[in-house]
């Protein structure tokens, strides 16, 4: 659907510059808008690279897991339904330690694995079940300690101070976290899936 809305945005734009005689702002545009994009590209790849090079460490070294270990008593209260032990209860957490870094990212091959197990646990397939949306929610809005990606931009742009951002985003992402989680668990009180 966004693909949808952008798209038409695009169209009506290149329509609009026709109609108005202004062809080469649109020409010029697309020239400067593609370089800058690819640079933007080349110049994040490397940084993704490391921080997801030390997650992969995180990963092998048993971090992740340990993690997983320590948010077990939440995870618990946040997901009833996954039995204990499960492979997507140590996935949700892999997903979440992930997205404390700030590496959204790299949370994406653990957030897509969660939900394939969260899917084998489903017994209406084309239905989502009260875990894949509660999921959902605290991927969606995950809390970020360390807004890695964020910083790391910043720098690039030539930010004097690329970290002041820290605070406001964690209480940005508390903030998400928690309405996001509440309203879940209402929704989920209110149709009955405790």
């Amino acid at each position: 659907m966004v693909n949808i809305i952008w798209g038409l945005f695009i169209i009506i734009g290149i329509i609009y510059g026709f109609i108005n005689g202004k062809i080469d702002i649109i020409n010029s545009e697309i020239i400067t808008s593609s370089k800058t994009a690819l640079n933007l590209m080349l110049e994040m790849i490397p940084l993704l690279a490391v921080w997801t090079g030390l997650m992969r460490i995180a990963e092998e070294s048993g971090l992740l897991n340990l993690i997983a270990k320590k948010l077990g008593f939440l995870l618990k209260k946040l997901f009833p339904t996954i039995p204990e032990g499960n492979e997507a209860l140590g996935l949700i957490a892999s997903n979440i330690a992930v997205n404390i870094a700030g590496l959204g990212s790299v949370a994406t091959p653990f957030g897509l694995k969660a939900m394939k197990e969260l899917q084998k646990l489903n017994d209406k397939k084309d239905t989502a079940t009260p875990a894949m949306i509660t999921f959902l929610v605290l991927n969606t809005s995950g809390v970020t300690l360390i807004p890695t990606t964020i910083i790391s931009l910043r720098l690039l742009h030539g930010s004097k101070n690329p970290t002041e951002i820290i605070i406001t985003c964690i209480i940005a992402t508390f903030c998400a976290s928690l309405a996001g989680l509440v309203l879940d668990y209402l929704i989920r009180r209110k149709n009955g899936n405790n």
